[in-house]
């Protein structure tokens, strides 16, 4: 198994088929390379991508122009997420198709919401390169997974 919960302190010597209890408000916010945006990272699967994570995002924080390689999902917990689509608020629920690409903001409260990705984001720079959140080369590092 390769799906994991990082900084879960209590994981490491669980069964493989044991479940994983997460102590979420013990899991450290960690900044993004995007100013105003953390994450709390729920499981992470190196091996294809898949994610889930809490996002907080200040207000007016910018997710820059990016892709959604596979289906994301988003559900916002408090304050909103905006795009030039719309504005998904507390208790709502937004998805985006495979290949959908946009720029997202926080909205005029910020917002916290748990968002599901069947693959990590394309980040498209100003400067032609294509990252993902962390700044990796976005195809070094998973291009490969989308045919495991």
């Amino acid at each position: 198994m390769s799906a994991l919960t990082p900084k879960a302190l209590d994981h490491a010597g669980l069964a493989p088929l044991a479940s994983r209890f997460v102590e979420v408000a013990k899991l450290p916010w960690e900044p993004t390379r995007f100013a105003g945006i953390e994450t709390k990272t729920l499981l992470l699967d190196p091996a294809t991508g898949l994610c889930t994570v809490l996002l907080r995002m200040a207000p007016g924080a910018k997710l820059p122009d990016h892709e959604h390689v596979l289906i994301e999902q988003t559900y916002v917990l408090e304050g909103s997420l905006v795009c030039g689509e719309g504005e998904c608020r507390a208790g709502e629920f937004v998805w985006r198709p495979a290949g959908s690409r946009h720029e997202a903001w926080g909205g005029p409260q910020g917002g916290v919401m748990l968002a599901m990705f069947q693959a990590p984001n394309r980040f498209y720079e100003a400067d032609g390169r294509e990252l993902d959140v962390l700044g990796q080369d976005w195809q070094a590092a998973w291009g490969g997974a989308l045919f495991r």
